[in-house]
């Protein structure tokens, strides 16, 4: 098979599980290398062991990027641990949900922090160096990709923060896309529906319940699907930027 992402390297946030973890390991089957962002360091080194056992390269960089210093931080060392940086996947997130008047406003403002705040601060500090990938060889090009939500396409009830935060993404996404469209760095937004990770189970036993209910019994999107995708829009010709992906399971109404 071809490794369409040879000499490039790319940085994913959130990369200690779930979608970040596999797409991580997508890109270093494309023959990128690939920074592993995140806090939790052992999940992150153990990925990183998995990806050069595979004969990939991997530099592990724990990180808060609901910090700007940190933020800005996490790009520098990927770009001073493996020379460039041409892909950065903006994955890291929280689901907190529940109804808005007796919500922990701590948790509104750590939602905002990292799937907004952070998503931007990785990216302001990437864009210098993704400007000067997507003007070099290999490619000639570089990418940005956001993981928004359906969330962020439609407002649920018990989840007015968390579809703010993703509506968000998607009003940044395309606005910087716009931004920086002539010069070859492509922004786009992937929005799954239901996936089956550990994000819905950072809510309280009966929250976790009425999601199910609402949701139901069906077979939800894994993280490969949503990795798969990922890899998809990276690996398009330097003309085609994919700027918005939503992924449904197929049963998910």
């Amino acid at each position: 098979m071809t490794r369409r992402l040879e000499g490039t390297v790319a940085l994913v946030t959130g990369a200690s599980s779930g979608i970040g973890h596999a797409t991580a390991l997508e890109l270093a089957r494309e023959g990128a290398s690939v920074a592993l962002v995140g806090r939790r360091e052992d999940r992150l080194t153990d990925l990183a062991g998995e990806i050069t056992t595979a004969g990939g390269k991997a530099l592990v960089v724990p990180a808060d990027i609901t910090d700007a210093q940190a933020a800005a931080e996490a790009v520098e060392r990927t770009v001073e641990g493996l020379g460039r940086l041409d892909t950065l996947v903006n994955n890291a997130g929280l689901m907190l949900l529940g109804p808005a008047p007796s919500a922990d406003l701590n948790d509104w403002r750590r939602m905002i922090d990292i799937n907004l705040m952070g998503l931007m601060y990785s990216t302001h500090a990437a864009i210098p160096h993704l400007v000067k990938a997507a003007a070099e060889e290999p490619r000639q090009v570089a990418d940005i990709v956001n993981i928004g939500s359906l969330a962020g396409r439609g407002a649920f009830a018990m989840s007015a923060v968390y579809c703010a935060t993703k509506f968000g993404v998607g009003a940044f996404s395309e606005a910087l896309r716009q931004e920086l469209a002539r010069q070859h760095v492509r922004v786009s937004i992937v929005e799954p529906g239901s996936v089956d990770t550990e994000l819905r189970t950072h809510n309280t036993a009966v929250v976790q319940q009425q999601l199910s209910s609402v949701i139901g019994e069906i077979d939800r999107l894994q993280s490969q699907d949503i990795a798969d995708n990922v890899g998809y829009i990276v690996t398009r010709p330097r003309h085609v930027n994919v700027a918005e992906l939503l992924v449904r399971p197929t049963e998910q109404i």
